[in-house]
Order: C-alpha cells, then structure tokens, then sequence
C-alpha cells in the first residue's frame, strides 16, 4: 500500500514530456524577448558605423574620461563596503548586543530606498543650500557636483552586496572554529586571516564582484550629485544618457556596449564563484 501510495507521487522530472517543453519554452522566450534581443540590439547599433567608428567613439575625451571616473569610483567604493561588509558581518554573527535587529534592518535599506533619493539626501546634507553647505563653502571643499559626491552615492547603493553574501554564511559556519582558534592562543587578527576568512572567501569575492558591477553601473543616484559636468562628473551611465539625448546613438549604444561587457564579464566569474562555493560546500 505504501508503495503505491508513493509510486503515485509525482516530481518534477516525472511530468509529462508537453509539459515539461511548454515550460521551457515559456522561459526561453521571455529570456530572449526581454534579455538577448536587448542585448544583441545594443551591439548591433554600437557597430552598425563599423568597427573603427566604434573604437573612435570610445577613444573620444569625455568618453575616456567617463571610464576613468566610473573606474575611479568604484575603486573607492568596492573596498570601502568590502571592509563594512566584512566587519559588519562579523559583529552581527559572532556577537550579541542591542540593536542588532536595527542594524540589518539598515543594511537592507539601499535595496528599499530609490536611488534618486539617496542621491537627494546627499544633496540636502552637502549641497549649497544644505546643511553643511555654507561650512564647506567657507573652507573651499566641495562634494556635491564633484568625485566626493559620487564616491559617497555609490558607496550608499552599493554597501548591502558585500554585507548580505557574507552574513548568511557566517550564520551556517558558526563560531566553533574561532573559539578554537582563541582557545589555543590565536588573537583576533590571526582568527580572522587564519580561519575566518578561509572559509568565507568565495562569499566575499561573489559580493564584491556584485557591488563592482552595481558600482560601475549605477545611474540615479550619481545622475543627482554629479551635476552632469562632461569630462569631470560624468560616469559611463551618465555620458551614455547624454549622448542618446544628443542623438549621438552610435557613439550611445558603443558606450553602453562597455557596460553590457562588463556585465557578461560579471555573470561568467559570478557562475565560476558559484561552482567553485558549491564544490567547497560539497567537499
């Protein structure tokens, strides 16, 4: 009677043939409607003046001076949340203290919050107007319409990537291994450089690759703080919107070829990371 009972049950691999095609062809098409076709599109017309065309949109000044920027930023950005990331997962997983709900909770806001506002925030805070503003003013630094401000928008879209890969994980591993470490002698730094981070290295490099990618792509909330000065605030999202508005499509769809590539460059190390994560797991 069991056996019937569970012979009658059925799995996913064991529907029928149609069902199975219809399913697969559901995702295929909404895949390449929404995804491939875009895409292909994209380089289509970034190569539609030929290959020299192409090349000498991305060797004009504003364009290299946009890549230099985005390049610039995330440089800062990237390492800045790898190191939040890092030391904000280690307290909210090895230790308790009050707050720490409240601490999540704050790292999850970026994902909630449209990044125009957080763009708008940084304006209201070190804008001419804002709060700090006739105190930067008098000591000549500025941060809204300049790199600071650009630094500091990407940095707040951006510093949940590294956090939510990390805090998960550390949760499953526990605080076994570290008390070990510490039992035999091992300080903090060692702990960390020794078991730690062995251990949630695969982890942190997905996160980074995440907020690399979401740094060197993010546009709403640079679009507010940069001003949209050519050649000095300008990242490649930024210039790529100008160029289209320009009706410069040619030289519009090149630029954003840049960040599509960085993109499929981004998904191949994300599926290498996450083969190589699983065979860890596995082993």
């Amino acid at each position: 009677m069991e056996m019937n009972c569970s012979s009658s049950t059925l799995s996913p691999t064991t529907e029928p043939f149609w069902v199975r095609t219809l399913l697969l062809g559901v995702a295929v098409a909404f895949i390449g409607g929404l995804v491939a076709v875009p895409l292909a599109v994209v380089f289509a017309e970034a190569f539609a003046q030929g290959i020299p065309a192409y090349f000498s949109a991305l060797r004009e000044p504003n364009a290299l001076a946009a890549m230099r920027l985005t390049l610039l930023v995330a440089a800062i950005a990237v390492p800045l949340n790898v190191v939040f990331g890092v030391v904000a997962s280690w307290a909210i997983t090895k230790f308790e203290f009050a707050g720490k709900r409240l601490l999540i909770t704050f790292i999850d806001l970026p994902f909630s919050v449209s990044p125009v506002i957080s763009g708008l925030i940084y304006v209201l805070l070190f804008g001419a107007n804002g709060w700090a503003g006739e105190w930067l003013a008098e000591h000549d630094v500025q941060i809204i319409f300049a790199v600071p401000g650009l630094v500091l928008a990407t940095v707040f879209v951006t510093f949940p990537f590294v956090a939510r890969e990390l805090i998960p994980l550390m949760e499953e591993q526990g605080t076994q291994e570290e008390e070990a470490a510490i039992m035999l002698g091992a300080g903090g730094f060692r702990t960390f450089f020794a078991v730690t981070l062995p251990n949630i290295k695969w982890a942190l490099l997905y996160g980074v690759l995440l907020c690399n990618a979401r740094a060197m792509g993010e546009f709403g909330a640079v679009s507010v703080v940069s001003g949209h000065i050519k050649g000095y605030t300008n990242t490649v999202p930024l210039h790529v919107e100008i160029l289209y508005n320009e009706y410069n499509f040619m030289a519009a769809f090149a630029m954003a070829s840049t960040l599509l590539l960085l993109a499929l460059l981004t998904l191949l190390l994300k599926t290498t990371i996450e083969y190589k994560f699983s065979g860890n797991k596995l082993s």
